[in-house]
């Protein structure tokens, strides 16, 4: 299997994303080994997470999000009934399956 490139713009997201998650956890005083104990990660996964590794599972970001106490920050953020075009589409189906 090939892999897929990664684009700058993910890369820049990722970067921004693992930047808030430090931010988080220095708001709450909790240091990396804690934040990866509670998480069930290794230091060295959260580091990457932090640091803005785009090949950090999605199991681990949520897990440290849990670990955060953010987790449903993260989940409501992405909920489409929080968007303009999720209210405006709520009474309509949702179709089976997305051609791509």
């Amino acid at each position: 299997m090939a892999v897929r490139p990664i684009s700058a713009r993910t890369r820049r997201h990722a970067h921004t994303l693992g930047a808030r998650l430090v931010e988080w956890r220095k708001l709450q005083d909790l240091t990396a080994e804690q934040v990866a104990q509670r998480a069930g990660v290794s230091k060295p996964t959260l580091w990457k997470l932090e640091a803005g590794d785009p090949g950090v599972s999605i199991g681990v970001l949520l897990d440290v999000a849990r670990a955060l106490g953010i987790t449903d920050l993260i989940l409501e953020a992405v909920d489409p009934l929080q968007t303009d075009l999720g209210k405006a589409r709520a009474g309509q189906s949702l179709p089976k399956r997305v051609r791509h």
